[in-house]
């Protein structure tokens, strides 16, 4: 299925090679990817609501990434949220649940895996 380049996806990782990582996989499927290196850089950013999705790191320095999709509903703003982590523990993928997220990833999970969730979650809007 091919994605018109114009879907733009925010890519928010502090993790400099995992980030571009992540936007090769974003741009391969067809989408256009923004990278912020943090919470806060995302917040601060003009231009979020053209924003269709967001891959989201949970464990971001800052602002952690649950807290920032808090802050977004609170805000009113129900973009959708895939979370990406290296540090999966039962307590975290529940705090991430309850957020209402389109996904949750390991960083070493199957990129197929991410790129449907980016489909199935771009095409709910």
């Amino acid at each position: 299925m091919a994605v018109p380049a114009t879907v733009p996806i925010a890519v928010i990782d502090d993790d400099e090679i995992h980030c571009r990582a992540l936007v090769r996989l974003v741009r391969r499927a067809g989408f256009d990817a923004v990278t912020f290196h943090s919470a806060e850089d995302f917040l601060a950013a003009p231009g979020r609501a053209s924003l269709r999705c967001l891959l989201l790191d949970i464990h971001l320095g800052g602002m952690s990434g649950i807290a920032l999709h808090q802050e977004l509903l609170a805000q009113g703003d129900r973009t959708p949220v895939i979370y990406i982590t290296a540090h999966e523990d039962d307590a975290t993928r529940t705090r991430a649940s309850k957020t209402g997220c389109a996904g949750f990833f390991l960083k070493t999970d199957a990129s197929t895996a991410i790129i449907e969730a980016l489909r199935r979650a771009t095409s709910l809007l």
